[in-house]
């Protein structure tokens, strides 16, 4: 029984050596393919956890700065008061030293 007995045989034999290559070529292609895409989502994971950290902090940021802009009034009306001792205070000492 021999095994290659037409040319049509050999063309059989090479075409089946050359569809298992091809499937190993694809098949490393699409493991290649699916772990670039794997470290593609895992960029797009972190890259999405550190804007949303980023947002937090600036969120606790315009918080902060929204809670202080309340007391900022009642700070000024103290600088305000403040400046108005020290005036009178320096008229006083002023008043003194022309006497």
């Amino acid at each position: 029984m021999q095994l290659l007995q037409t040319s049509g045989d050999v063309l059989n034999i090479v075409k089946s050596v050359v569809y298992f290559f091809v499937g190993v070529f694809f098949a490393v292609f699409i493991y290649y393919l699916s772990m670039m895409m794997r470290q593609v989502f895992l960029a797009t994971k972190e890259m999405r956890e550190r804007v949303k950290k980023l947002d937090e902090l600036a969120q606790a940021f315009k918080n902060k700065i929204e809670s202080s802009a309340s007391y900022l009034l009642l700070i000024g009306e103290g600088v305000k008061k403040l400046a108005e001792l020290a005036m009178k205070y320096w008229e006083k000492e002023k008043n003194k030293k022309e006497k």
